[in-house]
């Protein structure tokens, strides 16, 4: 099937249907090479969700090297709450040294995220992805306003996909709510990050992640220095851009 028909038929069976849905058709549609990403914050609801329809679904994480030490602990909670077989992915380490060599541990905060979030998570992430044929994101529209407004929940990645390879992206969770998300913790009394009772809506890298204050949008914890429309490490840019 060619990836345009594919994408085609991926958006008919996941348009407007329910996170869980969403999940079935992905493992019925890429059983073999299919991988969920998990940051260590509020996706733990696609965790649980996804474990539930298959306790063998494959997840990954991204170990930047500068994360909280309570998301360290929390991955750890979530990899035995589930007896998942969590892989962590680890950014270059002589890339990583030549880096911060030359520019030092703090250089975001003057020149921005870009470079640093290209070393420490797109790089891994790249390479991960070269071996998948799909994956899961938590995204959801509500993130980010002025960048995730028009989210789908299937796409074609235009960041990780190859010339050899089309590479699809689901995103179960685009249309729920930050509210529908916390009653779905509550309700099913799951692990969170302990983070969150701190203020801390959006968790990143510990540099670059701080509390919000009442009434300020999630993503205004993260890379507070820059302006709106740049709160994307990169992860999810092309495909941003190709929506817009």
């Amino acid at each position: 099937m060619q990836a345009n028909s594919r994408l085609v038929s991926l958006v008919e069976a996941c348009e407007q249907r329910s996170p869980q849905h969403i999940l079935k058709t992905a493992f019925e549609q890429f059983p073999n090479e299919l991988w969920l990403s998990f940051s260590g914050a509020d996706d733990i609801v696609l965790v649980d969700m996804a474990w539930k329809i298959n306790p063998q679904v494959k997840v990954f994480t991204i170990d930047t090297g500068r994360l909280h030490s309570q998301t360290y602990q929390f991955l750890e909670q979530v990899r035995n709450h589930y007896s998942l077989q969590l892989e962590v992915l680890c950014p270059d380490g002589d890339e990583l040294k030549r880096f911060t060599s030359q520019k030092g541990l703090f250089s975001f905060y003057q020149d921005g995220h870009s470079e640093c979030c290209s070393i420490r998570k797109i790089a891994p992430l790249r390479k991960k992805l070269a071996q998948a044929d799909a994956w899961i994101t938590g995204q959801r529209k509500d993130q980010s306003p002025s960048t995730r407004n028009f989210l789908p929940e299937v796409e074609v990645d235009n960041s990780f996909s190859s010339q050899e390879k089309t590479l699809y992206k689901f995103n179960p969770l685009a249309n729920m709510t930050s509210e529908d998300v916390w009653n779905y913790i509550r309700a099913l009394e799951l692990p969170y990050n302990p983070l969150h009772s701190k203020g801390y809506s959006s968790i990143g890298c510990e540099p670059c992640t701080r509390p919000i204050l009442p009434n300020q949008h999630e993503r205004e914890g993260r890379w507070w220095w820059e302006q709106a429309e740049q709160k994307e490490c990169g992860l999810h840019a092309a495909d941003i851009i190709a929506r817009d």
